[in-house]
C-alpha cells in the first residue's frame, strides 16, 4: 500500500503500524516527533497506530548542538 511520508509517496506493507515504519526506516525513536494524518502521536502509541492506504505521515528528527 502507499502512504505519503514527509510529502513523498512510499510503498509499505499492508497492515503496517507507525512502529513498524520507524523500525523499517532504522530511525532512533528517542529523537523523533511523528504526525499521522495531522495529529501528533506519542511514542508509546506508535505500535497501536495502523497505517492505511493514503495516510499522511510526517517524521521530524530532533538535532542537538550549540
Amino acid at each position: 500500500m502507499q502512504i505519503k511520508l514527509n510529502g513523498e509517496t512510499k510503498e509499505i506493507a499492508d497492515g503496517a503500524t507507525l512502529q513498524a515504519l520507524i523500525d523499517q526506516l532504522a530511525l532512533a525513536p528517542e529523537r523523533l516527533a511523528v504526525e499521522h494524518n495531522f495529529a501528533v502521536i506519542r511514542r508509546a502509541d506508535w505500535p497501536g497506530v495502523k497505517l492505511n492506504e493514503g495516510d499522511r505521515v510526517e517524521i521530524v528528527h530532533f538535532v542537538g548542538g550549540g
